[in-house]
Parts: C-alpha cells; structure tokens; sequence
C-alpha cells in the first residue's frame, strides 16, 4: 500500500482539545468519501494535522492538503512546511508554488489579464470610510461587501450599505477588496465546479441561509446538485486551462451571474477548498485514479 497523507488542522481533526469548527463535519464526509476507493487503488489514507512534526510523515508518497483550514492565520509556517515536505520528495497537491500564488486574491486580476470575466473589485491596502464612499461611487452601488485579500471562509467579510457607512474612525484592519453585492448570491446562488486532473468532475448551486448572503455551511447555506450547460462547463474550465503552472490535481472555481447574466469568477479555490464529495460521488474515484497516476510518473 502507498501512504497519501490527508492534510488536516487542530480545528477539523476529532478529539483535538479545544473543539472542531461548526463546518468540521464536511472534513469528515471527505475523509468517509476518500477511503474505500483509494484502498481499492492500493492507496492508505492517513490524516495528519499539517502543523506535526516531519517524522509524521516519513513513510508518505503525496500528500492532499485536505482540510487544513486554519493555513491563513499561519501561512508562513503553513508555506514552510510545505517547502520541507517538497524538500524531502514528498508529493505536495496542491503544491508550494501553486499555493504561493493563490493564497492572496489578487491572482484574480491575472486571471482577468488573461481574459477571465471577474465580479468587479478595487484592491485596497485598507480599507476606511473614504475608500468606501469611494468604491459606492466607482460602482454606483447600494451595497458593497469587503473580504480580506488572505482569507478563507467568509472570514471577516462584511456587508456595508450605503445608507450605514462606518464613522471617519473606522478601519476594517486587512488588505481588502471591495466590490459591489451581486443579488444573484440569494436567487440563483453560487455556482462551484470541481475537477480533478483539469477534467470536470461534478458541479453544485449552493444558495445563502434566508437574510444572509454567505454560503458557506457554518452561517447556514445549503447546496444541491448542478448540471451544468455545456457554456457553463466551457467557462469554468477555461479558468482552470488560464492557471499559469501545470494543471492541478484538483481546483474549485466558483462563479455567480451578474445582473446581465454573464458568469464571473468570485474565486479560483486550489489549496484546500471543500470538494463536495456529496454531489459527487465518483469524487472519491476520480482521485484516487489521478493520485496513482501521479505516483506511477515519480
């Protein structure tokens, strides 16, 4: 059997003190997913929090970066460990380098250079009530929502309407990006499709808790089963054929209608994004087959 190591973190792990994450619960419909096929394929699963020592994984081929979902509150530490597991030979997916890029959202202005339609942003080193006055006239909206540059999970991401702008003392504390709310979050909701190796696996519409406009499952979104058209499918994997390095073992590309129903990227997810193994359930399947080819090239 080939050791693959399933990246983890203290907060998705069972019987970690201290507690999981309210969403810990998807790290464990993967964890379920990925087992009977990849021993099928000659492959052991092992989950390990990303932050043990190097001894941990000794004896492993490649490693997933699975549910590491604290990385953005250590990314040094997070990118060094990747760094010494490369350095060691071990099989990083996705890797340093694609990591590296990724990490902060401005990878989505290359993507733009490279023809890919995005959901209009300004980038700001931070972000005061000028910069939001500012971004409501750029975008001659009523409602702007500001996320972090280097963040994950909605984490810290707000909604500002402009009749309830913050005061003159007012900072949001990160490099942000500002951009206008796109209403088809809460109608038709957000499209994500998975692929493995660069080939569509399977796609899904998640839609925001009633009154939210977050869809991720810990503020309450739900998701269902997509099929996509043969445009849809042709829009999100010419994102990933834009990506400037070999193709991924696996990426996520989230995308939303604009009011004049064009697709928009909202995010490019190839670290260690949630791969819905649910609506998928080939997913399971399809990664174990990529990994063994993978490991047979080596």
């Amino acid at each position: 059997m080939t050791t693959i190591g399933f990246l983890a973190c203290e907060t998705t792990l069972p019987g970690k003190g201290g507690g999981r994450r309210g969403d810990a619960f998807e790290h464990d419909l993967m964890i379920a997913a990925l087992n009977a096929p990849f021993r099928a394929a000659g492959l052991e699963l092992r989950v390990i929090d990303w932050e043990a020592a190097l001894s941990e994984f000794e004896d492993v081929s490649l490693v997933m970066l699975g549910t590491a979902w604290n990385y953005q509150d250590k990314a040094e530490a997070f990118l060094s460990k990747l760094d010494a597991l490369e350095d060691r030979g071990v099989t990083v997916c996705n890797s340093a380098q694609i990591v590296r890029w990724n990490a902060t959202k401005t990878y989505l202005r290359e993507l733009e250079e490279c023809g890919a339609a995005t959901v209009p942003t300004l980038w700001q080193r931070d972000v005061g009530q000028a910069e939001l006055l500012e971004a409501f006239h750029h975008f001659g909206c009523d409602k702007l929502v500001v996320k972090r540059q280097v963040g994950a999970g909605a984490l810290d991401q707000v909604m500002i309407t402009r009749d309830a702008v913050p005061g003159e003392d007012w900072t949001y504390g990160h490099p942000a990006m500002l951009q206008p709310f796109l209403p088809a979050i809460a109608t038709s909701g957000e499209l994500s499709f998975i692929f493995v190796e660069g080939e569509l696996s399977h796609a899904l519409r998640k839609l925001p808790a009633s009154g939210d406009y977050r869809i991720q499952s810990l503020y309450g979104g739900t998701e269902c089963v997509h099929q996509p058209s043969s445009d849809e499918a042709e829009a999100a994997s010419a994102i990933v054929a834009a990506l400037p390095f070999d193709t991924p073992l696996y990426a996520r590309i989230d995308m939303l209608r604009s009011e004049s129903g064009q697709l928009l990227v909202m995010e490019a997810e190839l670290i260690e994004p949630y791969l819905y193994p649910q609506q998928g359930p080939q997913l399971g399947r399809r990664l174990a087959s990529a990994i063994s080819k993978r490991i047979s090239a080596l």
